[in-house]
C-alpha cells in the first residue's frame, strides 16, 4: 500500500514557507491624504469666498444699514425712513429714474440688437473671422476713459468729426452733447460702441454651436434668410439671448461713466442725470451718505426684482 500523499498546501508549506501577510495600511493614512487634498481645494475656495464677502456682501449689508442711519459729527443715529423721504422729495429723483429708464430702453434697442446682428454677419463669412473678431472686441480692450474721450472729440460742436461729415454733405451741424434732445442718444451710441464686443463674441460662440442640419432642413422647406433666423437661430440661442438681456438691463440701469465724462453727469437741463449719478451727488457733493445709501437700496431692490422675474420665467420654461 502506497503512503498517503500530502495535500498541496501542506506540501507547499513543507518546501516553501508562506510569506508573511501584507502589513495593514497605517490607520488614517488615506484619510490624511484625502484631508490634505481637500484642504488645498477648500483653501482656494475659502479665499474666493472671503474676497466676495468683503467686496460684495459687506458693502450690501453696510448700505442697508446706512439707508436707515445718519452721521452727525461722527455720531451715528437711526433715523428710520427719513433718508427715503429725503430721496422721494428731491425733484431730481424722478428725473433721474426717467433718464435711466430712457437710457435702458435705447441701449436695449441698440446695444442688444447690434451685437447680435454683428455676430450673424461674422458667422456667415468664410474668411477673415479672426480679424473681425479682434476688430469687434478692440473697443472693449480700450480703457473706458480713453474711449469716452474719443467720442467727446467726435461730438465736439466746433471741430468734431461728426459735424465735419454732416457739413461735407450739406446737412446742418448738431449740438450732440449740448442739446437735451440729442444728449442721451449720443451717450447711448458711445456706450454701445464701447461694450458691444463682449456680447458679440458670446453670440458668435452660440451661433457656431447650432447644428448645420437645421439650416439645411429650413432651406429644403424654402425658408429664406429672415425665416431661418426667426425659426432656427433665435430658438436655438434663446437662453443666451435671455441671459444677455438680463445682463444688459442690470448694466444699463447702473450707467455712470459715459454720462459723467461726456456731459458732466447732469447734462443739459438734467437730461443725462441717472440714478447712479444722483447717488454720487448725494455721497460726494452733498455729504449725505444716508440718502445715497437709501437710493442705492432702491436700485438694488429693483434689480433684484428683475432678476427674480427672469429666474421665474426661465424656470417655468424648463418645466
Amino acid at each position: 500500500m502506497s503512503a498517503p500523499s500530502l495535500t498541496p498546501s501542506k506540501a507547499a508549506g513543507s518546501r516553501h514557507p508562506q510569506p508573511p501577510p501584507d502589513r495593514a495600511p497605517a490607520p488614517g493614512g488615506s484619510f490624511t491624504r484625502s484631508l490634505r487634498r481637500n484642504l488645498t481645494a477648500h483653501g482656494f475656495l475659502i479665499g474666493a469666498v472671503l474676497c466676495f464677502a468683503f467686496f460684495s456682501w459687506y458693502p450690501m449689508v453696510r448700505e442697508f444699514l446706512l439707508a436707515f442711519q445718519t452721521t452727525d459729527q461722527g455720531e451715528v443715529s437711526w433715523v428710520g425712513l427719513d433718508n427715503l423721504r429725503t430721496v422721494f422729495n428731491d425733484p431730481a429723483f424722478w428725473q433721474a429714474w426717467r433718464n435711466t429708464l430712457l437710457f435702458t430702453v435705447l441701449a436695449l434697442v441698440l446695444g442688444f440688437a447690434v451685437p447680435f446682428v454683428v455676430a450673424l454677419v461674422i458667422n456667415e463669412l468664410r474668411h477673415g473671422k479672426g480679424y473681425l473678431r479682434l476688430l469687434v472686441y478692440l473697443p472693449v480692450m480700450l480703457p473706458p476713459v480713453a474711449a469716452v474721450l474719443l467720442f467727446k472729440y467726435l461730438y465736439d460742436p466746433g471741430y468734431g468729426l461728426l459735424n465735419e461729415l454732416l457739413g461735407s454733405v450739406g446737412l446742418p451741424e448738431q449740438q450732440w452733447l449740448q442739446d437735451p434732445d440729442l444728449s442721451m442718444l449720443s451717450v447711448v451710441v458711445a456706450s454701445t460702441w464701447m461694450n458691444m464686443g463682449g456680447a458679440a463674441l458670446i453670440y458668435l460662440a452660440a451661433l457656431q454651436g447650432i447644428p448645420g442640419e437645421l439650416y439645411e432642413a429650413a432651406e429644403l422647406d424654402g425658408a429664406g434668410l429672415l425665416r431661418k433666423i426667426w425659426h432656427v437661430t433665435i430658438p436655438q440661442t434663446r437662453l443666451i439671448l435671455a441671459l444677455m438681456l438680463l445682463m444688459q438691463v442690470i448694466a444699463t440701469m447702473q450707467v455712470f461713466v459715459e454720462p459723467f465724462l461726456l456731459t458732466g453727469g447732469a447734462g443739459p437741463e438734467g437730461s443725462t442725470t441717472t440714478v447712479v449719478y444722483l447717488i454720487y451727488q448725494y455721497a460726494f457733493n452733498f455729504n449725505n451718505y444716508g440718502a445715497a445709501a437709501a437710493l442705492g437700496l432702491l436700485l438694488l431692490v429693483l434689480l433684484a426684482g428683475v432678476s427674480a422675474v427672469y429666474v421665474r420665467l426661465t424656470r417655468a420654461e424648463d418645466e
